[in-house]
């Protein structure tokens, strides 16, 4: 057989996983829900009866530890098990109550200090969202190449590299949400890479002069995507506190 005639076919998971893929991507994002209405409850003056907070010992525990232990029980027994009906269905049930309770604190993890209601904690929201997009083309079967797609190596191989070459051009231009959706949803990366990049990525500091009319198009586009993006940020995560003036300086 020559390398033309070689047939790729990509099988999509079967109805138990997709069942298990939707319990988890609910859980995830009910969880997530959950805990960050908690948080701004708790944050909030006028619902002092919200129960605060688990400290022990002085030791102010965040939910992210509840997270990872779920994440570790949940798939240490997935594999190890292997269950069917229902159990898988319950497995992935708290695998994503543990993505929810961790990705929650994703700043935590970045920035190895308490930010959760810092300007920094936003790339908590940003976590969350990437992984839900990505969570969701998954479930719904968005792959660059579709169930049965069969071709020439050569052929597979040109759409494979023409989507990973739009995502690195997105990435570059800046829009890293973008480009990494844009692996499994390749529209999304070629619309990224036509538009105008970010002021300060790469791709603009190295093709859009100081002073041109493309750079000033992009600064003015990008201010008015950043205020959207940061209104629903807010409305999902809270607003962050305001910085101290030390903070500013």
């Amino acid at each position: 057989m020559s390398a033309a005639e070689v047939t790729v076919q990509i099988e999509l998971p079967g109805e138990s996983g997709r069942l298990a893929g939707f319990v988890l991507l609910a859980a995830f994002l009910l969880s997530f829900g959950f805990i960050r209405m908690s948080t701004r409850l708790m944050r909030s003056p006028k619902v002092p009866w919200w129960p605060g907070s688990v400290t022990t010992g002085g030791i102010h525990v965040h939910h992210l530890v509840f997270g990872i232990v779920l994440l570790m029980l949940a798939g240490f027994l997935g594999f190890a098990l292997q269950p069917g009906d229902p159990w898988l269905e319950v497995l992935a049930a708290a695998f994503g109550v543990g993505m929810g309770l961790t990705l929650d604190e994703f700043a935590l993890w970045l920035h190895l200090d308490d930010v959760y209601w810092a300007e920094e904690g936003r790339s908590s929201v940003d976590a969350v969202i990437i992984a839900a997009l990505l969570g969701g083309a998954l479930l719904l079967g968005f792959t660059p190449l579709e169930s049965g797609d069969t071709g020439s190596v050569l052929g597979i191989a040109v759409l494979v590299g023409l989507d990973l070459g739009c995502s690195v051009i997105a990435a570059l231009k800046g829009k890293y949400t973008s480009a990494v959706v844009g692996v499994l949803i390749p529209l999304v990366a070629v619309v990224a890479a036509i538009r105008l990049a970010k002021p300060g990525s790469p791709w603009a500091q190295r093709r859009y002069a100081e002073g041109s009319g493309k750079l000033a198009r992009a600064t003015a586009r990008n201010e008015r995507s950043r205020r959207r993006y940061r209104r629903w940020q807010d409305r999902i995560g809270g607003a962050p506190s305001p910085a101290e003036p030390s903070e500013r300086a």
